[in-house]
């Protein structure tokens, strides 16, 4: 009854927590998993056994936490257990209500469900359906990728008969669709601005005059690819101007691409820089995918620093939540000059 007890109390404080970060551990997801089972009869003593696992499901980002729906079917080993050399094993399957609460990588969760718990060899006529409960913590590695640690309880009963089955568990997630963003609010319009210089100033005391060929540099700034609150994910809708911005550079060979990101004020100050650093990564990887060469694009972040739109606002925030590419074309220009 007493680790029972610290059980429940430990998931309904991870229930209870609040977080202000989004998630990257959003959308279907699909894993395998194995650990060390520990299981028990009423009658018999617990032992230890060999558990494995496969789980799929489906989690949603909620704009601080994440919640999700996790399908899983578990197999234990089988083990003797005393008194009276009792050799059994046991299955639970069910289905978990989780909530997480995503830290940049990291995703600490507790799941409360409804499973069925059964056994089998010398156990086979016991069984029945029970709640179901688990906490765990899981890192992203990889865009489709991650690793989970995690602890799941569960009992089923058949007359005054209990079978109780904990599973201590390490596995790997493969999550769907890699870096494609979720459904958002459409974001600000990207545009192409161009800031000329000035011509250079012709040699005074003209001698003799004649014509001659200029390289004038010609600023382009490209704005826009928006991004979720506290997510370095690319939204899909920014990815038609991303195109425009690979034909850009397909089109001028010499050109070089300088990418820049920007978030917007809220949270810290150190993790916003990161944020925006990851943003403006994301944005050369989708351009180097594309085939722009890697040494043509330099990255830089710039944290909240130089908002674009009013932070106070959703619309606001979200024009602020961007990436910026400039680049610096050479135009020959004949101009007349005098020797």
């Amino acid at each position: 009854m007493k680790k029972t007890g610290m059980r429940i109390a430990l998931t309904a404080a991870l229930l209870g927590m609040t977080a202000a970060q989004a998630s990257e551990f959003d959308g279907g997801w699909i894993g395998g998993k194995v650990g060390s089972n520990s299981s028990s009869m009423t009658g018999v003593d617990t032992q230890r056994a060999t558990g494995y696992g496969i789980e799929g499901g489906y989690n949603w980002n909620m704009g601080g936490f994440l919640l999700g729906v996790d399908g899983f079917a578990d197999s234990n080993s089988k083990k003797t257990h005393n008194p009276g050399a009792v050799n059994y094993g046991s299955t639970v399957y069910g289905l978990d209500a989780k909530l997480g609460l995503p830290a940049d990588k990291w995703l600490p969760y507790a799941k409360l469900g409804y499973a069925h718990t059964g056994g089998n060899g010398a156990a086979s006529a016991i069984g029945g359906s029970a709640v179901h409960y688990g906490v765990g913590v899981e890192y992203k590695f990889a865009p489709n990728w991650s690793v989970l640690g995690e602890y799941t309880g569960g009992s089923g009963k058949s007359g005054a008969t209990k079978l109780n089955n904990n599973n201590l568990s390490l596995g790997i997630n493969y999550y769907f669709g890699g870096t494609a963003a979720a459904p958002a609010p459409v974001a600000a319009p990207v545009a192409v601005k161009e800031e000329p210089k000035a011509a250079p100033v012709a040699a005074p005391a003209p001698v003799k005059e004649t014509w001659k060929t200029l390289l004038e540099d010609k600023p382009v700034r490209i704005e826009g690819a928006n991004f979720d609150t506290n997510s370095a994910k690319l939204r899909s809708t920014s990815f038609q101007k991303l195109n425009e911005v690979v034909e850009f550079a397909n089109k001028y060979k010499d050109a070089r691409l300088d990418v820049t990101g920007h978030t917007d004020n809220r949270g810290s100050k150190a993790y916003n820089q990161k944020l925006s650093e990851r943003r403006a990564a994301s944005v050369k990887t989708y351009l180097v995918k594309k085939g722009v060469v890697a040494s043509r694009i330099t990255t830089k972040g710039y944290g909240f620093d130089q908002p674009v739109a009013d932070n106070k606002t959703t619309e606001g925030r979200a024009q602020n939540r961007r990436v910026e590419i400039r680049s610096v074309l050479k135009e020959e220009k004949k101009v007349r000059v005098t020797e």
